[in-house]
């Protein structure tokens, strides 16, 4: 197989889809084994290694599930001519479906990229990179590409102008309906007149068909942008910050993300730029970690008039 054709599967491969939920199984998958691969690893991979280790990619890069299944795409990656396993004649499931972990792990299931692509991407570090490029760009936003690259011990180097076109004027525009300041903490540092360390974010990722639009961007500093694509914290639907239980720290943490929840986000300028709902409902079901912190009634907040209107729902009696 050329190049051409392996990077055509790999764009193609067919991603479990409900409505805008994300399944970035398959996509993470893939980048293990190439991860492997550059190490020098066999092409075979035993289930049992994918069972411990994409169950924790899942975990750190996935959406908050309360069981993770790394036997589906396993089993399914046979479907989209990549994948292919050993053992296969020895577990009988009808078609469509995928066997469970304890059968894959009994017969010691193996899987890997078929011959002819593995060839290709062990001796061939450009290409690794080309669709390493492909899957992160596909499903996952930039701010997360380095530490995914990392976990799966990947060291690949990009190049800007192989990045998908997107709407240029998108940061100007969300930077300029916050004024230029973190939504979450109100930083605003310059260089001369350069601003630095501050990002338009997409609510609802570009991946997932999030739109180019201010009703759909925050602007965020470098740090809770990440935090905020991590799922460390997300909004309510009045735009009020809540923090996930899984995320703690030492007095850094309570001084750069535990202060803030509760709060209303700093609003923009313009009520025509607040974030839609449906994009911080996608957020919260599809990126937000864990459970909502227990917000105190007396929460401090912006001076703004959406912390008055906070969601009950995080307010217990």
């Amino acid at each position: 197989m050329d190049r051409t054709e392996i990077e055509n599967l790999f764009r193609s491969i067919s991603v479990w889809k409900r409505g805008h939920e994300r399944a970035p199984h398959k996509p993470l998958l893939l980048l293990y084994a190439l991860g492997r691969y550059s190490r020098g690893c066999d092409r075979m991979i035993a289930f049992a290694d994918v069972d411990r280790d994409l169950r924790e990619l899942l975990i750190e890069f996935g959406p908050f599930r309360r069981a993770y299944h790394p036997e589906y795409p396993f089993w399914h990656l046979q479907q989209d001519g990549i994948w292919e396993i050993e053992a296969v004649r020895d577990i009988s499931v009808p078609p469509g479906k995928s066997p469970s972990r304890s059968v894959l792990l009994k017969y010691h299931a193996k899987g890997g990229f078929r011959a002819p692509i593995y060839e290709a991407v062990a001796i061939d570090p450009y290409l690794r990179a080309s669709l390493a490029y492909i899957l992160l760009e596909g499903h996952f936003p930039a701010t997360l590409h380095d530490d995914i690259l990392s976990a799966v011990g990947l060291d690949v180097a990009f190049t800007l102008s192989k990045r998908r076109r997107r709407d240029p004027e998108f940061r100007h525009r969300v930077l300029t309906a916050y004024e230029y300041r973190c939504a979450v903490c109100d930083y605003d540092v310059r260089l001369g007149n350069t601003h630095v360390g501050l990002e338009a974010a997409h609510i609802m990722w570009h991946q997932a068909g999030g739109p180019d639009t201010e009703a759909n961007g925050l602007a965020l500093c470098s740090l809770h942008h990440k935090l905020f694509d991590l799922g460390a914290f997300t909004l309510t639907e009045r735009l009020v910050i809540v923090l996930s239980n899984q995320v703690y720290g030492n007095h850094r943490f309570d001084q750069y993300l535990l202060a803030f929840h509760g709060q209303s986000i700093r609003p923009p300028q313009d009520p025509g730029y607040v974030p839609e709902p449906m994009y911080i409902r996608w957020h919260r079901r599809q990126v937000f970690k864990g459970e909502e912190r227990y917000i105190p009634q007396s929460a401090p907040a912006y001076g703004s008039s959406y912390a008055a209107e906070e969601d009950e729902k995080y307010h217990p009696e």
